[in-house]
This record gives structure tokens, C-alpha cells and sequence, in this order.
């Protein structure tokens, strides 16, 4: 594999740092039409889309009329697209989304985790909390799921099944988008058990750089709800939430578990992927910094609300400065 390293995680003492773990993995931009502008690593290295293909997987409730049938709200919309905290606003949304299709929790087939807000925060959950799978960070896009099979008249029970008309729906639209036949694209099974596919990150920052910058109706209403409800997609103390307040209404960013982090932007016309192999999310987090830098998409990261992932200190349980997480990514010019 011709990976490039990202990032470098030093430890030392005395002001002298070593570096001890290296983080590789791959960068591409590539314009609206596809053309591969910039790149670290291999461009075309092929990547489990993970939650980075929730803007995708919504493309057939939007394009079917779903928002107009079920009257929803934009902050609902955003939320098919989200890897969301668990938050009480993202539960409360999630819990209305699936009331407006006849359904309810239990329809859900996601499974149930800690809310992320918690690990986002450095909160400790409440000893009596008791996460339901409106909590789940995926809650969201499989209740779009469900209210895309209530308007049509498909079976709720097997809407996770590869073989389901809605699976197999999303499957050839993914397709279209990325410019690979839905067929050939490989499956595999996502984290909240829905299939999700394996994409050259090329094509996967194709497809991100269409949904920021193209003209398609459907696109373009996903697009909308997810920078001008971030908070929806998001949560508190996340980096997708911090990199679109930076440039509301220009910026759509999305990440995906096992360090996949994909970003739009409209007024460059560009999208940019990226992928640390190891999976390695803090690693991930300093790497899409670097990137936005080196693209001059940002000046001084330092200075913004993007400075907790420029170079993160590492401290210690008794918070003793024991090294820093230093991005290394080298972009290369392509066009």
C-alpha cells in the first residue's frame, strides 16, 4: 500500500520529544467533475464508507417526496444524516421522526450505546442512564429508513437486509453518485448493522464535492439542512459541528468510524477525503485540520474554534504534558 504518514504522537520529558507512534493513511481532492486535484498516500485507496454515506443512503426518502409526505422539519431532515451525541434535542428529533412515519423506538433495529456526547465532553454518563437505541448515534438515518418503507408500503422487519428494496435502492443511487455500478460496489456491514460500501477515496471525495456544489435537487436539500443544522448532524464538542460553524453554509463535513473524514466545500467546489488506517479517530481529527491549512481553506487554525484538534498535548491521569499528537501530511499538487 502507498500510504503517506498524517500524523506523528511524541512522547518526551525536558523539552526534548520522540516521536513514538506514527499514523498513515491517504488524502484525496477532487473537483465536481471527478478530476483528483490533490492527494497524500494513495487517492484510490478503497475505504469502508462507514457514516460518511448517510447523506447518500437519504437520497432515495428525499427524491421519493419523503420530507413533503411526513412534513418534515429541517432539523429532522438533517438528522437521516447524522452521527448525532444522543444529545435531548437529537432524541427528541429522532423520537418525532419516527412518530411522523407510525413507528417507534422498538421498530429501530440500530442497537443502543452510551450517548457520544459523553466521550465528546469528557462528562461522565449519570449512573442511572439507561441508553435506548434513540440514543444510538445512527438513530437518526435508520428512522428515515423505516419512514421511507412506511410511505412506499415495505416490510419493516428486514429494512436492514441487503436484498430490501430500499437497500437495494440506496445501493444503486450510491452508485450513481460515486460513478461506480451499484453492483460492484463492495458490501459490507456497518457498525449500527446497515450495509454500507466500500469506496476508492477518490470517489468518495467526488461525492462529497457533488453534494456541496451540485445544482441536483435532492443533493441540494441535503446539503442545506446539514450546514444550517449542524448541531443536528453533530453534537457538542465535535469536530463535524466545529469545522461547519466555520464556514456556515459553505462547509459540509462528515466523519465515519475507523478514521474517515470527508468534507465539502461549496464556494471551492471541492471535496476532500480521508483515510488513517489504523482507524485511528484522534489521529483523524488532527490530519483534517492539517488538510483544510494546507488546501488555505484556513489560516490559522490555532486561533479558531478548530484549535483543540491542531496539535493536541497529551497529559497524563494526573496531568503530567507527556507528548503531542503533530500532524505531518504532505499534500501533493495532482491537476
Amino acid at each position: 500500500m502507498n500510504l503517506a504518514p498524517l500524523v506523528e504522537v511524541t512522547r518526551g520529558a525536558n523539552g526534548v520529544d520522540t516521536v513514538e507512534c506514527v499514523h498513515y493513511g491517504s488524502v484525496a481532492v477532487v473537483d465536481a467533475q471527478g478530476r483528483l486535484q490533490y492527494a497524500a498516500g494513495d487517492p484510490t485507496f478503497l475505504t469502508f464508507s462507514r457514516s460518511t454515506l448517510k447523506p447518500f443512503q437519504a437520497l432515495p426518502f428525499v427524491e421519493g417526496d419523503g420530507v413533503a409526505h411526513f412534513g418534515l422539519t429541517q432539523s429532522e431532515l438533517a438528522l437521516l444524516c447524522a452521527s448525532h451525541s444522543g444529545e435531548t434535542f437529537h432524541v427528541d428529533g429522532v423520537r418525532s421522526l419516527l412518530s411522523k412515519a407510525g413507528c417507534d423506538e422498538h421498530h429501530l433495529q440500530c442497537g443502543c450505546h452510551t450517548p457520544t456526547f459523553y466521550s465528546a465532553t469528557g462528562k461522565r454518563p449519570p449512573v442511572d442512564l439507561k441508553p435506548t437505541s434513540l440514543h444510538h448515534n445512527c438513530s437518526g438515518k435508520h428512522a428515515g429508513f423505516l419512514a421511507y418503507c412506511a410511505q412506499h408500503g415495505l416490510p419493516l422487519e428486514t429494512y436492514l437486509d441487503p436484498a430490501h428494496p430500499l437497500q437495494q435502492a440506496i445501493r444503486a443511487r450510491v452508485g450513481e453518485v460515486v460513478g461506480v455500478k451499484g453492483d460492484m460496489l463492495p458490501l459490507g456491514t456497518d457498525g449500527c448493522s446497515a450495509p454500507n460500501y466500500a469506496l476508492p477515496l477518490d470517489k468518495l471525495a467526488g461525492a462529497y464535492a457533488r453534494l456541496a456544489a451540485s445544482d441536483d435537487a435532492a443533493l441540494s436539500t441535503l446539503f442545506a439542512a446539514m450546514t444550517q443544522q449542524p448541531e443536528m448532524v453533530s453534537g457538542t464538542g465535535r469536530n463535524d459541528l466545529a469545522f461547519m460553524r466555520m464556514a456556515p453554509g459553505d462547509w459540509v463535513a462528515k466523519i465515519g468510524a475507523d478514521g474517515v473524514q470527508t468534507i465539502g466545500v461549496r464556494s471551492a467546489g471541492l471535496g476532500i477525503a480521508i483515510k488513517v488506517v489504523d482507524g485511528n479517530m484522534r489521529a483523524l481529527y488532527t490530519a483534517a485540520v492539517a488538510v483544510l491549512k494546507a488546501l488555505g481553506l484556513v489560516e490559522s487554525p490555532e486561533s479558531t474554534g478548530l484549535a483543540p484538534w491542531v496539535a493536541p498535548v497529551i497529559k497524563n491521569a494526573r496531568g503530567i504534558h507527556t507528548g503531542v499528537v503533530r500532524p505531518v501530511v504532505e499534500l501533493k499538487r495532482v491537476a
